[in-house]
């Protein structure tokens, strides 16, 4: 039998201070050559085993073998210059420098397969595994080639589908995709981007997710946040669509956002990876508060279809932090389930 509230993180959580420098996006490596590929097999296993003993139900890696969940993915794929550097404004909210898109995009090898058979062998859980969005991909680099931000994610899609085809074989039983930017280019995601989506997913059976959040807890985001009124309607604007399209779980952030509930009517029949773990704050959430969030949610989700969860990745918070907030989630999700 299925359990009922099954537990899982957005993503990332944070490495290990001998792997990379703690509580910092992008961090460098501590570690080259093999020693860095053993270092990050031992993160896997301890982040796999700081989930089992916080009573987390649905495994990620953590992201523990990649410096950031969007461009680690396309340091592997050939048409993309990493020397070559444009600054550009991403997501609308801040400038970073990124690289160029030089030529076609290709994926000539696996990227994340071999750490994904890894994390299957040492563990009997479900586990999920998260790829960067087409449409936050496009938004992470300068393409100086196809010069046509949707033409790229087309190209993007293509090369998410074979790496998650890929990673299903591998036993992956849930592969998400992370899409923040879906919060920002609403005219983008109804036009093509949710069509990108159904292109990466294409062919797979296993299940499949995507990931809208608000972002990670750093200072542009809590800026840019400040800026959104008392309410956040931001998914209203694609969710219709988003309802009607055929991924199986949308993760969403609901605890200590301005998110109103009630938006997930809009998604009814959808499997909902409720955030009830805020990530933007040290604060640990007490299990009664998870409990409510999840209780304020189950009044547009079915509870089979509710998936407890954090509001986005934990990389740039202390693992002491994160493992509190992996345990109050799992006690919060215990408490409605008893309730059951």
């Amino acid at each position: 039998m299925k359990k009922l509230l099954p537990t899982s993180t957005a993503g990332s959580l944070p490495k290990p201070s001998w792997l990379a420098e703690p509580e910092k996006l992008w961090s460098p490596w501590k570690l080259a050559g093999d020693e860095l590929a053993a270092a990050k097999r031992d993160a896997l296993l301890l982040t796999l085993k700081e989930q089992e003993v916080a009573g987390i139900d649905i495994i990620s890696d953590g992201e523990q073998t990649r410096q950031h969940f969007v461009t680690t993915f396309i340091e592997h794929l050939d048409g993309v210059d990493f020397e070559k550097r444009e600054t550009v404004r991403i997501r609308d909210r801040y400038d970073a420098s990124v690289p160029t898109v030089i030529g076609e995009v290709a994926r000539s090898k696996p990227v994340f397969v071999e750490a994904a058979k890894f994390l299957r062998q040492h563990t009997q859980q479900p586990i999920k595994w998260a790829l960067p969005g087409p449409m936050t991909m496009i938004d992470t680099l300068y393409d100086a080639h196809y010069q046509s931000r949707e033409k790229l994610a087309w190209e993007f899609a293509k090369i998410l589908n074979q790496e998650a085809k890929e990673l299903e074989a591998a036993g992956v039983d849930i592969i998400q995709f992370d899409e923040p930017a879906f919060n920002v280019f609403f005219d983008d995601v109804n036009d093509w981007g949710i069509a990108t989506l159904e292109r990466a997913i294409e062919g797979l059976k296993c299940e499949t997710a995507v990931h809208i959040c608000y972002g990670y807890g750093i200072k542009a985001n809590t800026d840019w946040k400040k800026t959104l009124g008392s309410e956040w309607r931001q998914y209203e604007e694609f969710f219709p669509k988003l309802q009607q399209s055929t991924i199986d779980l949308i993760s969403l952030e609901c605890h200590n956002s301005h998110v109103p509930m009630d938006l997930l009517e809009l998604i009814r029949g959808k499997k909902v990876m409720v955030g009830a773990i805020d990530v933007a704050t040290n604060v640990i959430e007490t299990p009664e508060e998870v409990a409510a969030t999840l209780r304020k949610a189950m009044q547009f989700v079915d509870a089979e279809n509710l998936y407890p969860c954090t509001n986005c990745g934990m990389a740039p918070l202390s693992r002491e932090v994160a493992n509190a907030k992996l345990r109050a989630l799992s006690a919060g999700a215990a408490i409605v389930r008893n309730e059951l």
